[in-house]
């Protein structure tokens, strides 16, 4: 039995491109489409349906994030994450060896070497091995392989519904080395947290532990800003990646922590 919703029914927001307003892009927030978050679009660089998807690229300010590995990790693998973000933070890192992404959309990284040439630039990296197919179907061939495993995939509609579901995260299981890790994208626990449950008790029947953390992204509907950042330097570049961050990131309100059943602590 499948824990995801129906989408048979026509969300009751429009969503895309001067759906809301013109000039502005407007994103549902929700599985069910019943909230949105709409932004003011500077120029579109490129509107295109693929095979798989709606691919648009606009231009306005933004800010840059940053994340860890664990120390040990050497061998990454990337599901999904066809911008290329995923894969330029990734072959930073001194310590991993190499990177295998597969990308179900060839168009996306096309796209984005295209238009978003600071994000993709981990395409153009030694470390990386590129393939273009269905995720799920290339982790079932790949046992005991992967140190770190991140599934950077859309919302669980259309080819990517069967990465939030129980074969996938046994595929993945199977696919790490021990001591390895996964880190998925999670939805928003504001919009999406009966699914977020079921997803939760799900990996626990797989993985001996399982966890949940959130940050802030504001382009995400749903999301929340709340940064105090200070330079002697007009130039400087502030990253949002701190260990502080990192721990913060696991500290949910709890109400949503006992909705999710995820234990509590006085610290």
């Amino acid at each position: 039995m499948s824990i995801l919703p129906s989408y048979s029914v026509q969300p009751p927001i429009e969503f895309g491109m001067d759906a809301f307003k013109k000039g502005w892009f407007t994103e549902t927030g929700t599985l069910n489409g019943d909230q949105a978050l709409s932004i003011q679009v500077d120029e579109v660089l490129y509107h295109e349906k693929s095979k798989y998807q709606d691919i648009l690229v606009f231009n306005r300010n933004d800010n840059i994030l940053a994340f860890k590995f664990p120390s040990k990790s050497k061998k990454v693998l990337i599901i999904g994450g066809g911008d290329g973000g995923a894969v330029r933070e990734a072959v930073k890192h001194p310590l991993v060896e190499s990177v295998t992404m597969c990308e179900i959309d060839e168009k996306v990284v096309e796209v984005s070497k295209k238009y978003l040439p600071f994000m993709a630039k981990g395409f153009d990296s030694p470390k990386l091995t590129l393939f273009f197919g269905d995720g799920a179907e290339f982790i079932r061939n790949h046992q005991n392989e992967f140190d770190v495993i991140i599934t950077d995939s859309s919302d669980p509609k259309g080819p990517a519904i069967c990465l939030f579901q129980k074969p996938y995260y046994e595929s993945l299981k199977k696919a790490l080395k021990p001591g390895g890790i996964i880190a998925s994208q999670g939805e928003s626990f504001w919009f999406d947290s009966k699914l977020l449950s079921e997803m939760i008790k799900m990996c626990r029947e797989i993985f001996p532990v399982v966890d949940y953390g959130s940050s802030y992204v504001p382009t995400y509907p749903g999301g929340q800003i709340g940064y105090l950042c200070c330079s002697m330097s007009p130039d400087t570049n502030f990253r949002y990646y701190t260990p502080d961050i990192h721990q913060a990131a696991f500290a949910l309100p709890l109400a949503i922590a006992e909705t999710l059943d995820l234990k509590w602590e006085m610290k």
